[in-house]
């Protein structure tokens, strides 16, 4: 099942195991498993109780167990383009002048003595070493620095070869200097993977000193580029208008990697019924918007912040969160103490608690305000009143960490995404993106390996995923798109007549095409309008993992796509009973997919606005009240449940019993729900 996703605006039992599926950070958390997940996010407990092969969705690679975290990556922002063949040029005339000098000393050595083999034995691993380190620094921006940092060598090469071949020391010197830069080069080029050993240094003259000297200073000035603001970004006009109610946040769920925001307490780890955080006071942060990731959570406040606190394994937090504490003194404790720290529960406090994004590095309009924020499993965006989108953080593939944009690996800090201008909503799946502009025109980009992007994307230029692109939607003033919505790898959009399009993965009929749905492999390539929904005026909808849901007008909420794992809310009894066209069995008989939208009966009251993430639901009703069922190993349905919610059912306990609840958001493995503030 595919990788844990946020809900973008609110937001197993298969005999064979689940097709591979990406990395994400919802599957951190070994105990937030029940099953072998045939996604990332918190996944389903029973992948593997169905005969049926599922389809080949991005591989599932279980992540840290515990919130420990190792210091973040460095972002990496070097390309793979060629060096020009004047470069490279320069080069090879470096290394030929470099290798001059050892083969005149071979020569003299053979007129004068044997005893000079040793110095000619030790210079020929010097001229393969050169060559051999200088290959990597044909690609990339940082490829670049190594050519500068290669002249110095060169240059002592050079001289050496205008010096007499019997002064040994020069000769001496020439491979000593090739080798400390071949160490240097080495060091220098691993941009994009783990950095190898380095060679060890040979005391030598000061020379490959001033060359190291010269690279460091080239480093710091490319590093230092992205600050120097040499263009005004000037404000648009607004098409956009931010929220303006403060709310109170309600979380529940699993918080062991910080995702509840309820910082450093140990009470803060499981959470099993709504819980107010007091680090998001309404009279004092005043969030107007919170939408939840994977691992991670991304909120909007009514001064214009945008805060993030949970898992920053790949930037998605757009902030320093690195620590150096949770170390104690055995000594101080004593060898026998027993005593437990009511006040920490070795979190990081810099994941654990809100704290704002860091947009120093980047150019933001004077006077431009945010207005909507969105989030992935690894990634996070934010959306401002002049239609610019900003990202951080990163997509996942297959293989693994695939890109943010094809410049950049990892964006640890917020970057403008040139490629959209006047853009009015946002959304985002596990690992993919979507935008829609004023003219009603989507835009997508991110992995496509599910054909999320609703355009195709071979191998050969799947980096081109990485850039938005408008595709196959009607837009326009009568028929343009109006909402827009991301699934973990399937999407919605609504046009202006009220008709509902999906594209993207549809193994499980997630997408309501029904087609295809429930084959190996299924997809929907181009963006289709779901029959089974036309004239029911949907006001709010949500993909899950698996499956989808959505509210209508008449206060219904319809379900669709799998329930295997009782994400459907309907009793399984009732499921099996109804006909064949609107669902789908398996070999036992057993439901495994609801083909047709069917209504959720168990819930009371007018529903109106729907989350959902991998195999658990929350909705909203009129009357201000919380539903949620489906999987809840970590109480994420906030029944205080670690067994499956079966049937939708009201959350109650005293913390919201009182208060007229308005909206939710699913992570992986917790929910949030909110309130308006009074006053």
């Amino acid at each position: 099942m595919p990788p844990k996703k946020a809900a973008a605006n609110t937001s197993a039992k298969v005999t064979k195991a689940a097709p591979a599926m990406p990395e994400s950070s919802t599957t951190r958390k070994a105990s937030a498993t029940k099953i072998t997940a045939p996604a990332t996010r918190a996944a389903p407990k029973r992948a593997a109780s169905h005969p049926k092969k599922e389809v080949a969705e991005p591989k599932a690679a279980p992540k840290k167990a515990a919130p420990k975290k190792a210091a973040p990556k460095k972002a990496v922002t070097a390309t793979s383009t060629p060096l020009t063949a004047a470069k490279k040029g320069t080069k090879r005339k470096a290394e030929e002048e470099a290798e001059a000098p050892p083969a005149k000393k071979a020569a003299v050595a053979r007129k004068i003595a044997p005893a000079t083999k040793p110095t000619a034995k030790k210079t020929a691993p010097a001229k393969k070493t050169a060559a051999k380190k200088t290959a990597p620094a044909t690609k990339g921006i940082k490829r670049q620095v190594d050519d500068e940092a290669e002249a110095p060598p060169a240059k002592m090469a050079a001289m050496a070869k205008k010096i007499a071949p019997a002064k040994k020391p020069v000769a001496k010197n020439t491979v000593t200097a090739t080798q400390t830069n071949a160490a240097a080069t080495k060091k220098t080029t691993s941009t994009r993977k783990t950095q190898t050993e380095v060679p060890a240094k040979k005391s030598t003259a000061k020379k490959p000193a001033a060359a190291t000297s010269r690279k460091r200073k080239a480093t710091d000035e490319s590093a230092a580029a992205p600050a120097k603001k040499a263009k005004v970004l000037k404000k648009g006009a607004v098409i956009n208008e931010p929220p303006t109610e403060r709310l109170n946040v309600y979380v529940f769920g699993e918080g062991s990697a910080g995702e509840l925001g309820l910082g450093t307490s140990k009470r803060a780890i499981d959470v099993m019924r709504p819980r107010l955080n007091v680090n998001l006071a309404a009279d004092k942060v005043g969030v107007v918007q919170v939408v939840a990731g994977g691992m991670h959570v991304i909120a909007l406040t009514h001064d214009n912040k945008i805060l993030t606190w949970g898992v920053n394994d790949q930037g998605a937090l757009g902030r320093d969160t690195e620590w150096d504490g949770g170390l104690k003194s055995v000594d101080a404790a004593g060898d026998d103490s027993d005593e437990e720290d009511d006040d920490d529960n070795g979190l990081n406090p810099k994941e654990s608690t809100p704290g704002e994004v860091d947009f120093s590095a980047v150019e933001i309009a004077e006077g431009a305000r945010f207005v909507q924020v969105a989030a992935g499993d690894s990634c996070s965006f934010a959306l401002t009143d002049d239609g610019r989108v900003y990202g951080w953080g990163t997509f996942r593939g297959n293989e693994g960490i695939f890109g943010f944009n094809p410049d950049t690996e990892v964006a640890k800090r917020p970057v403008l995404n040139t490629d959209l201008k006047k853009i009015t909503s946002i959304a985002a799946g596990a690992n993919h993106a979507l935008a829609l502009d004023s003219n009603g025109a989507v835009f997508a980009w991110g992995s496509g390996q599910q054909n999320q992007l609703g355009r195709r994307v071979v191998e050969r230029t799947k980096l081109g995923g990485l850039r938005a692109r408008e595709f196959g939607l009607p837009k326009g003033a009568k028929k343009g798109i109006v909402t827009i919505v991301a699934g973990s790898y399937h999407n919605f959009a609504i046009d202006r007549t009220g008709n509902v399009y999906s594209w993207g993965l549809n193994n499980y009929g997630q997408t309501g095409v029904i087609d295809n749905a429930g084959e190996d492999g299924a997809l929907v390539l181009k963006p289709q309008v779901i029959e089974a929904l036309k004239g029911k005026a949907i006001t709010s909808i949500e993909g899950g993992g698996h499956h989808s849901l959505c509210s209508t007008s008449d206060g219904d909420c319809l379900i669709w796509g799998r329930v295997d794992g009782h994400q459907s809310g309907i009793e399984t009894n009732d499921i099996a009973n109804m006909s064949d066209d609107a669902v789908m069995k398996d070999a036992k008989g057993e439901p495994r997919i609801i083909r047709l939208p069917q209504k959720v009966t168990a819930i009371k009251g007018a529903v109106t606005k729907v989350a959902a993430n991998s195999d658990h639901n929350v909705v909203i009703t009129k009357e201000g009240k919380a539903w949620s069922w489906g999987f809840s190993a970590n109480y994420q349905t906030g029944q205080a449940e670690t067994e499956d919610v079966e049937v939708a059912t009201m959350i109650d306990n005293t913390a919201t019993r009182d208060v007229r609840l308005n909206g939710a958001t699913a992570g992986g493995q917790f929910s949030i729900v909110t309130a308006g503030a009074m006053g």
